[in-house]
């Protein structure tokens, strides 16, 4: 129990006070002696005391990009053709994106399978994985072969309902396949250049806009897992070029550079951030990649 007494003996008997007091333990001091006014003096001289240092934080704030860290190792995975490529057509408008014609073709279900075999013989899902796939029918159709040939279950296959729609072409939408090099043309010049626009409701995106978009996805992602592996699985090339250009701190507006074919895979982990150097073309100078224009 405290005693209320301040007489000079009771303080002087007291250890002297110093920095050096905040780490006596409890042992060295005779507690019946403890007076409130020590002990007060204590408790200031320790909350004031420099030589106390606090461990600290590491939080991990906002998701930038390029990132200092990643938290999860990733894997990114285009879906196989869908029918509507396999008929050489641009078919970006979301309305669509959980039809039948919007699934796997015959091919494309064979570059599924591949991709998920791939990733089966890189260890992907060795110790288990989660699979983020679009909700667009070819995405979240290759997720399923992803998880059956892995042994993942489908309590592990995570629907994303926008941030991994395809990219909106707006009026290059219904075109030819082909026509897409026009769309990469006006990339290279701007990363905020948008597609001409339609009214058929189909959006038309500038790389800004996707890039908006992926670095969501990654800031749930990694808010959400720690330590984890994360299969990305995107209907179309654009969500996961723009998206690897952002991670390895390139410039967005060469994001075309980095292509993925249906039913491509690749590895993105922290190993894989490589510094940035400036290419010598004056076209792409850029002095805060990835963010150009």
């Amino acid at each position: 129990m405290l005693s209320s007494s301040s007489s000079p003996a009771a303080i002087t008997a007291h250890p002297p006070l110093s920095p050096e007091s905040c780490k006596l333990p409890l042992s060295v001091i005779s507690l019946p002696q403890i007076t409130r006014r020590y002990l007060f003096k204590t408790l200031s001289l320790c909350l004031a005391a420099p030589s106390l240092s606090v461990a600290p934080v590491h939080a991990r704030g906002l998701f930038q990009m390029p990132p200092l860290r990643l938290s999860n190792r990733y894997y990114l995975v285009r879906a196989g053709e869908s029918d509507y490529e396999s008929l050489g057509i641009i078919n970006t408008n979301p309305v669509a994106k959980t039809s039948v014609d919007s699934g796997l073709s015959e091919k494309g279900k064979k570059q599924t399978v591949k991709a998920a075999l791939q990733l089966k013989s890189m260890g992907a899902c060795d110790r288990n994985c989660w699979l983020w796939p679009s909700i667009t029918q070819r995405a979240y159709q290759a997720a399923e072969i992803i998880a059956s040939i892995n042994g993942i279950s489908r309590s592990y296959i995570v629907p994303e309902y926008s941030f991994l729609d395809a990219r909106g072409l707006g009026a290059y939408d219904g075109k030819k396949l082909d026509t897409i090099s026009e769309v990469y043309a006006l990339d290279s010049i701007s990363m905020k250049t948008k597609p001409p626009p339609i009214s058929d409701g189909t959006p038309n995106e500038s790389v800004s806009d996707v890039f908006v978009r992926v670095t969501q996805l990654m800031s749930i992602l990694e808010t959400q897992y720690s330590e984890d592996t994360v299969v990305i699985v995107s209907p179309d090339s654009d969500n996961l070029s723009i998206l690897q250009a952002g991670v390895q701190g390139l410039d967005l507006r060469r994001h075309s550079e980095l292509y993925f074919g249906p039913g491509e895979v690749r590895l993105l982990d922290a190993d894989s951030i490589p510094v940035y150097k400036q290419p010598a073309s004056a076209v792409y100078k850029c002095t805060n990649p990835p963010n150009c224009d």
